[in-house]
């Protein structure tokens, strides 16, 4: 994707479209060089405006690819948007891996590295933190108590190697049934997280009578339980106050353990990255998002793992994942959990053009299949080497796929729990969340909201759309800061202690 000169005030991403980008606010009666295009009306920065005439019914294209259908006619120099643009289902031709060929890895000689730690295991962790998991809200009160005795109290004074006490608590556990989805998920989440390698030490506390019990977890997930991985429950132990004395001496004897962790020079193999975006605006498809997809692409190049996700935005962009695909069946993967979210949302009396929120339209996205396309990009060049479902351990190296929703929090949730250890999170509108115990790298899609927002953005793409700035040096300072956060170099949101709030395990099914 190549964009015009700066001096232009559009950005017309593919020569086919008929719509282009307002780079800033277009006033109106401005005459768009080149053409003779005139404004009809103001274009807010990031919005569409037509640079053809299109008839009513006739599509709409941006990036090459259909987004909607013209709901009445659209002159030249026309906004266009909610008023003036309808969705339509999704109706893209498939090429099952088309384009299939082997990762191009680097040589193993050029290969990056980070400084990680390593478990007994062989996992790698970015992070040295200890955590306490709930198995159902009943007992996520006690839980935080504790941690925030350790986190506030200077408990932790001496420990300079551990980077906190995180409480992972929930709104669910009980009123479930064990044969329904949410069960499924809510297990294989809570296991990954007992299992992440950026955790030296695990606690398990439960409440004793709901149906989510830590034993069958234990047993079916063959978590090792020791003295670094622990359980208990509070009604067995006597009470809010024993359990947290006693939780609270377990951790005092995990500490000094934790603390001998130490960082070494590893591979990029032991580097798993969610790729992420939220808040999204017009430009998130333009500078962000490719931008990752760069950075993405030299994480697989150099041995890594690089994991896309949140299946409702891939909507009408999937065809571009599965002729990527290295077989036909990974293929057949993603087009099977697109059909279930098909099916999902008609049976909750939804649609999949739900999905972009009040934030998303005001920032110039009017449908799903505008948002997909540049969501899309996220995931860069690299062969589709494997679909998961949701928290499902990721053992593939290479770029993958994880079936999750378009919800920040719950998508992120299933990509640590399968083993991410960072995250890369794109944002137009802005975004102040964090997502422990796996550090969260802030990037902007335009200057203007990296300039208001600056205590939380850690990497400006906003140069792209100015003309100041490319999607290849944008990416690579997304790759450089990716491998200076992974060896231990704090994020904006891990300054202010943010990600204790952040963790959501998909909630699905009845609750009884």
């Amino acid at each position: 994707m190549s964009l015009p000169t700066p001096s232009s005030p559009v950005i017309q991403l593919n020569p086919q479209d008929n719509v282009s980008v307002a780079r800033a606010v277009i006033p109106a009666g401005t005459v768009l060089p080149g053409s003779n295009v005139v404004a009809r009306s103001e274009i807010p920065s990031g919005h569409k405006i037509s640079i053809q005439p299109i008839e009513a019914g006739e599509p709409v294209l941006k990036y090459g690819q259909v987004i909607g259908t013209a709901s009445a006619a659209i002159q030249p120099g026309d906004h266009v948007h909610l008023h003036n643009l309808d969705m339509q289902e999704s109706d893209v031709t498939h090429n099952f891996a088309a384009d299939a060929r082997p990762t191009p890895l680097l040589p193993e000689a050029e290969r990056r590295t980070f400084e990680g730690y390593v478990r007994a295991n062989g996992d790698v962790g970015t992070r040295n933190y200890i955590g306490i998991i709930t198995s159902v809200n009943c007992s996520a009160t006690v839980s935080r108590a504790i941690a925030d005795a350790f986190n506030r109290g200077g408990a932790l004074d001496g420990f300079e190697n551990v980077d906190g006490v995180v409480a992972l608590t929930h709104g669910t556990g009980c009123a479930i049934s064990t044969k329904a989805e949410g069960y499924t998920y809510l297990t294989r989440t809570l296991s990954g997280y007992a299992k992440h390698p950026n955790f030296a030490g695990i606690l398990m506390i439960g409440l004793g009578c709901e149906t989510n019990q830590i034993e069958p977890i234990v047993e079916k997930f063959g978590l090792d339980v020791g003295p670094m991985l622990r359980t208990m429950t509070i009604q067995r132990l006597g009470g809010a106050r024993k359990t947290v004395e006693i939780a609270s001496d377990i951790i005092r004897e995990m500490l000094p353990i934790a603390n001998e962790a130490k960082r070494t020079t590893v591979p990029l193999s032991g580097l798993k990255l969610a790729l992420q975006c939220g808040g999204s605006d017009g430009y998130s498809g333009i500078s962000a998002n490719p931008a990752l997809g760069y950075a993405a692409d030299l994480i697989v190049q150099n041995g890594g793992t690089a994991v896309l996700s949140e299946t409702p935005e891939i909507y009408g962009a999937e065809h571009l994942l599965t002729r990527r695909a290295v077989t036909p069946a990974v293929a057949q993967k993603l087009v099977d959990r697109i059909e279930w979210w098909r099916d999902y949302t008609v049976r909750n009396g939804a649609e999949l053009n739900n999905n972009p929120s009040h934030g998303n339209k005001a920032g110039g996205l009017t449908t799903i299949l505008e948002k997909s396309l540049g969501a899309v990009a996220k995931g860069g060049t690299m062969p589709l080497e494997a679909v998961y479902e949701y928290a499902e351990p990721i053992n593939q190296t290479g770029f993958v796929f994880m079936d999750t929703p378009g919800y920040d929090p719950v998508a992120v949730t299933g990509q640590v729990a399968g083993g991410c250890n960072v995250i890369v999170f794109t944002t137009g509108r802005g975004s102040v969340s964090g997502f422990k115990p796996a550090p969260c790298i802030k990037v902007a899609t335009n200057s203007e909201m990296y300039e208001h927002m600056q205590d939380d953005m850690d990497v400006n793409c906003g140069g792209i759309v100015t003309g100041e700035d490319t999607i290849e040096a944008a990416g690579l300072r997304i790759f450089e800061s990716v491998i200076a956060t992974a060896s231990g170099r704090y994020t904006l949101s891990e300054d202010f202690g943010f990600g204790d709030n952040e963790f959501v395990p998909w909630q699905i099914g009845a609750v009884t």
